[in-house]
């Protein structure tokens, strides 16, 4: 492969990476705000929510069996290291794309706020929002995967990743599934369907946390059991700065 070649399929690699992960995450938080029904597969009853249960647990079991690291050393025959981050994102967008296609609402709505209740919830939507941007930035790492191939065509230099606490990481360990939680909440309706994603992905974002700490703890060790003495995993009961 000639150096102009693989520039070229990196920069291929990076556009369709970006537009995936940001694309997919633009549409979710859109349906979320105001859920819509793209595709009607004429299910009702137990038949609609064992569908949307089926979605759902696809698109959890995607994204926990891909970041393990067992995972992509499987992967490493097929994929070249460098292009592995890149890989989960795009598998990850097209799978959050897929739910959100086929997704089937449920006419079944078990609660319903008005006025500024209503108002309240919106904000709260938009917090969450604005909270897990804040998580990101504060994280500085690369979400989207694309690190490693912008380090491999010498476009940026490698960075450490020392362990550091800022920003919303004083308050709790999980910041970013944190505001997750809260954005797929904020919910003015709360349809069956609504009730079932949202069950569904805070029950595996609780245990994603347990499992990414075992790779922390093995990344950082006692530093980060100190930390996890100190600071809460998901809820800010603690408020105190960390000394």
């Amino acid at each position: 492969m000639t150096n102009e070649r693989g520039r070229l399929q990196a920069l291929g690699v990076l556009a369709l990476t970006v537009l995936c992960g940001l694309g997919s995450l633009a549409l979710f938080a859109l349906f979320l705000w105001e859920p819509f029904e793209l595709v009607d597969l004429g299910l009702d009853g137990a038949a609609l929510l064992g569908w949307d249960a089926a979605l759902c647990l696809v698109f959890c079991v995607q994204h926990s069996a891909m970041i393990r690291r067992s995972f992509r050393r499987r992967v490493a025959r097929l994929v070249p290291e460098h292009y592995q981050g890149a890989l989960y994102t795009v598998a990850s967008a097209l799978v959050l794309t897929v739910l959100v296609v086929l997704w089937q609402e449920s006419p079944q709505v078990l609660v319903g706020i008005d006025g500024f209740g209503r108002a309240l919830v919106r904000a709260a939507f938009i917090l969450g929002i604005l909270g897990g941007l804040w998580g990101a930035l504060a994280l500085r790492s690369d979400l989207l995967g694309i690190e490693a191939i912008l380090v491999r065509m010498r476009w940026s230099a490698p960075r450490e990743t020392p362990f550091a606490i800022l920003g919303p990481y004083r308050l709790v360990r999980h910041p970013l599934y944190l505001f997750t939680l809260v954005v797929i909440w904020a919910a003015p309706e709360l349809s069956a369907d609504r009730l079932l994603l949202d069950v569904l992905l805070t029950v595996w974002m609780v245990v994603g946390a347990i499992l990414e700490e075992r790779d922390l703890v093995a990344d950082f060790g006692e530093e980060y059991r100190e930390y996890q003495r100190r600071v809460p995993m998901l809820i800010p009961w603690r408020l105190g700065r960390l000394n």
